[in-house]
């Protein structure tokens, strides 16, 4: 009888272990930051008043590999910076919109601005540096 309580007690605690693994996203302790640049072009193509901080820009994450859609947004302080904080360990895209020149299968004229990361270790800050991004 004791051995098959040991074997059972065994067997579930194996089963618990292996059913803890943690995937990318919220719930762990690394942050992933950065700062949004802005290049202001007229219509034209044009430099107008060269860059300037990205101050309320939609920034979004997606965990993992694979996906299409986000998981979450930000948006980026007065200063252009954003953090996005808990993350576990993993692969990670980070995406903002741009400006482009009308396009025919481009209604709403945006491009994305794709930026990848990995985080590999616990604690870790992971910084992306600026991310400059066109506004017409």
């Amino acid at each position: 009888m004791k051995k098959i309580i040991s074997v059972f007690v065994v067997l579930v605690s194996f089963l618990l272990l292996n059913s803890c693994k943690k995937y990318e996203g919220e719930g762990g302790s690394s942050k992933i930051i950065g700062r949004i640049t802005v290049d202001n072009y007229n219509i034209g193509g044009s430099i107008l008043e060269g860059s300037y901080v990205g101050a309320d820009e939609d920034v979004y994450i997606i965990y993992g590999e694979g996906n299409t859609y986000y998981n979450d947004r930000i948006k980026t302080s007065y200063d252009g910076t954003f953090e996005f904080n808990y993350l576990q360990n993993g692969k990670y895209s980070i995406y903002v919109y741009e400006d482009v020149l009308p396009e025919p299968n481009n209604a709403d004229n945006k491009k994305v601005v794709l930026v990848t990361a990995e985080i590999t270790e616990k604690k870790s800050t992971i910084d992306l540096g600026d991310i400059t991004i066109i506004r017409k």
